[in-house]
């Protein structure tokens, strides 16, 4: 039976651009499984599987609803031990477990003083006036406030990336040799930036974007089958 995965989607459901639901559609693609993409506007989240989560990606597998990406990471690994590991042992899950909240804590709140406008340029008119309300009070600023800060902190932004670029200069993944569940979680934020805001966060040359290429190309190019803002 193929899996379902509510996938968090604006106006154009063509554009999946959620950080959290592209972990899993890589973590299935890992996997070789076939999954049946529900787009999910923010506002239909509530009415996912009885409301089984206030936040997605969710998936059904069978009789099996899993909400939240790390629970849904280590039930593919539990329910198809078979096929190709996600986390590598208990190590590994360790090791994403702290990815995790370095990604959160670190990139995912500059990406939000990147790309906010923009995100919310990508919603039809009710979730474009839910989501900015619902952001404006989390942060306490419009929208547009938060974004005008983002040329003063891009230096630093780049510079906090610094233990994953001299990482990279003794093995092409996270993972080692090849990915694992913790590349999907970084490669899910920058996958974030990327459809949601043209704004440039990495040069070129630099290693970081260079690994980012490589998990673009993962799995038949799964990641650049939606393309990047313009």
């Amino acid at each position: 039976m193929t899996i379902l995965l509510y996938d968090l989607v604006g106006h154009d459901a063509a554009r999946p651009f959620s950080p959290h639901c592209w972990k899993i559609r890589m973590a299935l693609a890992h996997k070789g499984l076939a999954a049946n993409k529900v787009p999910t506007r923010f506002l239909e989240v509530p009415e996912v599987e009885g409301g089984v989560s206030k936040t997605v990606p969710v998936i059904r597998d069978g009789n099996r609803v899993v909400a939240d990406s790390f629970a849904i990471a280590l039930y593919l690994d539990e329910a198809y031990p078979e096929l190709p590991t996600l986390f590598s042992g208990e190590g590994g899950k360790a090791m994403a477990r702290f990815i995790e909240r370095w990604s959160q804590l670190t990139i995912h709140p500059y990406i939000t003083s990147v790309a906010l406008v923009d995100l919310h340029g990508m919603q039809d008119e009710p979730n474009a006036a839910y989501f900015r309300a619902n952001r404006e009070q989390r942060l306490g600023k419009r929208l547009e406030e938060v974004v005008a800060g983002r040329d003063a902190g891009l230096a630093g932004f780049r510079a906090s990336l610094e233990p994953l670029r001299s990482m990279l200069t003794y093995q092409p993944f996270i993972g080692g040799a090849s990915p694992l569940f913790a590349d999907y979680i970084v490669f899910g934020a920058l996958q974030w930036a990327r459809i949601a805001s043209p704004y440039r966060l990495l040069d070129e040359g630099d290693s970081v974007a260079q690994w980012f290429e490589r998990c673009l190309d993962l799995h038949g190019g799964i990641g650049r089958q939606v393309a990047a803002a313009a």
